[in-house]
């Protein structure tokens, strides 16, 4: 979610941006984009990325599947290459910001990303996490695992923060944080806390329906 409505801000500014969807066994990136049904093409130059306009680009694995259903069975070495292949054979072109989309944790994706692109010079990482303690212990690995590698943490984003009532105004922790939440940890880890995503059904439409929020 805070990856594609992220891409499409950038792209309302006129910025040219690539979204890169680097969660080999769940990609989501093409629905959330509203790309469903699109394929790669590939030429002389290499793969060419699918485009929502002409300041937003996308590469999935998802475009690459028989059937949106299919389940991605692969072991760490096949992802790597993939993802090498992603980052050198696809043509984005000149662009402003190119955002890449791992799935949680510590694992092939990451080091694969951190591992190919160490001459780059790499912005940061911004970490996504929900408030209560079982989500905060694994976001707490992922930025000792960016410092251990060098990876600056742009910040944290706490997604479905809170639910705001629609007819009454009242906000409701659905996910309580018991241990104080996002901006807490941030403190005691000492990172930049981003800011909140409520629980929102217009969140949750605009992402099945591959639209931005605004």
């Amino acid at each position: 979610t805070v990856s594609a409505q992220l891409s499409f801000g950038f792209s309302a500014r006129s910025m040219d941006v690539g979204l890169l969807d680097v969660d080999i066994c769940g990609p989501s990136v093409p629905r959330m984009l509203g790309l469903l049904g699109q394929d790669v093409h590939q030429s002389s130059e290499g793969w060419s990325p699918i485009y929502v306009d002409d300041h937003l680009a996308v590469m999935s694995i998802g475009f690459m599947l028989p059937n949106q259903d299919d389940a991605i069975i692969w072991r760490g070495p096949r992802k790597n290459g993939l993802i090498k292949q992603f980052l050198t054979d696809v043509t984005w072109g000149e662009l402003d910001a190119l955002i890449i989309d791992t799935p949680p944790g510590t694992s092939d994706e990451h080091l694969s990303i951190v591992t190919y692109l160490q001459d780059a010079k790499i912005d940061g990482a911004i970490i996504v996490t929900t408030p209560q303690e079982v989500s905060l212990m694994d976001v707490r690995k992922e930025i000792n695992f960016c410092r251990r590698v060098n990876l600056p943490v742009l910040g944290v984003v706490e997604n479905m923060s809170g639910y705001c009532c629609p007819s009454c105004g009242h906000t409701e922790r659905i996910f309580s944080p018991s241990t104080g939440g996002a901006q807490v940890m941030c403190q005691q880890m000492e990172v930049p806390f981003l800011g909140s995503v409520p629980l929102d059904g217009r969140v949750a439409a605009a992402g099945d329906k591959g639209m931005p929020l605004a």
